[in-house]
C-alpha cells in the first residue's frame, strides 16, 4: 500500500493545553500526516468535560461547561466524528496528541495515576487497534493513557524523563524509556510509537520535530 492510500485516525480530547488537546501538538500531527502524503480523520468522545480552564488566567472556571467533541471540532475545523463512530477497518493507524485533556477527559490519569479510569470509547478504540495490529502513536502525556489500557502486554512508551510520571506508567505493566524531546520511542513488537513533545519541549519547533518522526514511524509500521 502506498502512503497516499493510508488513513490515520487522530483522537482529540477537547481544545487547549490545560483542559483539552494541546493545539500545537494536534496541529503538528495533522500537518505531518498531510505533509508525508497520508490522510486523516479526527475523532473525539462526545462527553462533557469534567472541568474547564480559562487559558488566559490559567484558573478553573467551575461555572463553565464544555463538550469534548464540540471543543475538539475547533481544531478539526468542523471535520470530526464522535469516537463512538470509529471503525478500525477504515484506518491504518491511530494517533493520540497530548494536552491535559488526554489525562483529564480521555481518562483521569491526572487525578488517579496508574489506577485511572478510561473513557469506554477510548478504551475500545485502543484495544481494537492493538488487536488488529494497527500502529498506535501517542504524544506528550497520552502515552500514559495507552499504558493504562495496554500496559499488561508489556509495551514500551516514553513521556520524556519525568520520574514521577514514568513510575506511574510502570505500575500499569508498561515499560518507560527515557527519550529526548526531538526523538521517538518505537516499540516495534507492539507497533507503538511515542514522543515527549511538551512534556519536555521549549518550542513548537522541538514539538514538530518529534511529531514529524512519530508520524514517519507510524506510517512505516502501517
Amino acid at each position: 500500500m502506498s502512503v497516499s492510500e493510508k488513513k490515520i485516525a487522530v483522537v482529540l480530547a477537547g481544545c487547549g493545553v490545560f483542559d483539552g488537546s494541546e493545539i500545537h501538538e494536534a496541529t503538528c500531527t495533522l500537518l505531518n500526516i498531510a505533509a508525508q502524503g497520508a490522510s486523516y480523520q479526527c475523532f473525539a468522545p462526545n462527553i462533557r468535560q469534567p472541568m474547564v480552564v480559562n487559558h488566559y488566567t490559567k484558573a478553573a472556571e467551575p461555572d463553565e461547561s464544555r463538550n469534548v467533541l464540540t471543543e475538539a471540532a475547533r481544531i478539526a475545523r468542523g471535520n470530526i466524528k464522535s469516537l463512538a463512530e470509529f471503525n478500525p477497518d477504515q484506518f491504518d493507524a491511530v494517533i493520540f496528541p497530548g494536552g491535559q485533556g488526554a489525562a483529564k477527559n480521555l481518562c483521569d490519569f491526572a487525578v488517579k495515576g496508574a489506577a485511572c479510569d478510561v473513557n469506554p470509547d477510548v478504551e475500545q478504540a485502543l484495544v481494537i487497534a492493538y488487536e488488529k495490529q494497527m500502529p498506535i502513536g501517542a504524544i506528550c502525556i497520552a502515552p500514559a493513557l495507552v499504558a493504562r489500557v495496554l500496559g499488561r502486554h508489556g509495551i514500551t512508551v516514553t513521556i520524556g524523563n519525568d520520574p514521577k510520571t514514568a513510575a506511574e506508567i510502570e505500575k500499569t505493566g508498561a515499560r518507560h524509556q527515557n527519550c529526548e524531546v526531538e526523538n521517538v520511542c518505537v516499540d516495534h513488537a507492539h507497533k507503538i510509537v511515542t514522543t515527549p513533545a511538551y512534556m519536555l519541549a521549549h518550542s513548537i519547533a522541538e514539538v514538530n520535530e518529534g511529531i514529524r518522526k512519530l508520524v514517519a514511524e507510524v506510517l512505516k509500521l502501517s
